[in-house]
């Protein structure tokens, strides 16, 4: 059988998203919700048969310094630029030599905070092999990218990884779409794309998997939160290890560059 990879990552960021539905949340509290999510989603960090690639903004990484240190030797920290709701272009170099100073490691993934456009020339400039800021499909109000390729793909030199939509449809198989769908339907068009495209990427933030309850969010982005939402994560983890191994980003970079 052919080799089939997963690619599970989490944006970890302050939780800064209250603020666009116009509720206050003071940046201690992002913080400390961030981090709580981070420590909620342990049980899948530490499965010996999971590599994930953790998009960290610079900001976090900042404020704990040893939980990222720590996570870089098992997990690939990559950079979700400084913060998550202010960017400038000298942010991606900028975060990418601070998540270096912290990790220790070499950083050369990028994923823009909430799928934001960025120019390939400026990515590259900052020095990153790979960006992970597109989502090939249809989200009102957000955006609109079906004329953008379904997989993997070279813009002006730069190699990009998109989240995962299904075959078709193009029915986003992200956070969202993991929470307010039936798990079954989930997990079927999950299957059916690792198996037509021989990988699968998928997102999540930490701070979903913590209380989330009453921070005056739509019901949609909060279905399935905390301690039931690890237990579905862990499930669909289960269910995917079947039929494809669980590697991180820039190591499936490294395996496209050898074919």
């Amino acid at each position: 059988m052919k080799n089939r990879y997963v690619l599970l990552s989490f944006d970890v960021e302050e939780f800064d998203m209250p603020l666009e539905y116009g509720f206050p949340i003071p940046p201690e509290e992002q913080m400390r919700v961030g981090k709580q999510g981070l420590d909620a989603i342990t049980p899948v960090l530490t499965d010996p048969s999971v590599a994930t690639t953790l998009f960290t903004t610079a900001h976090f990484a900042m404020h704990y310094p040893d939980a990222v240190r720590e996570l870089a030797q098992r997990h690939e920290i990559a950079s979700h630029t400084f913060y998550h709701s202010d960017f400038r272009d000298e942010h991606l170099l900028h975060s990418r030599q601070k998540l270096e100073e912290i990790t220790g490691q070499t950083v050369t993934g990028l994923r823009m905070p909430r799928m934001r456009k960025v120019a390939m020339e400026e990515v590259k400039k900052a020095g990153y092999h790979y960006d992970s800021s597109v989502n090939p499909t249809w989200l009102p109000g957000r955006y609109n990218n079906l004329h953008l390729p379904r997989t993997l793909y070279q813009d002006q030199g730069m190699l990009r990884i998109p989240a995962s939509v299904s075959p078709g449809l193009r029915v986003p198989l992200f956070w969202l779409s993991f929470k307010n769908l039936p798990y079954a339907v989930f997990k079927m068009l999950a299957l059916q794309t690792l198996r037509k495209d021989g990988y699968l990427c998928l997102y999540f933030h930490p701070w979903e998997f913590t209380d989330i309850e009453n921070y005056g969010l739509p019901g949609f982005t909060k279905k399935h939160h905390g301690p039931p939402l690890v237990q579905r994560l862990q499930q669909l983890m289960t269910d995917l290890k079947k039929e494809g191994e669980c590697i991180t980003m820039n190591s499936f970079v490294k395996q496209q560059a050898l074919q």
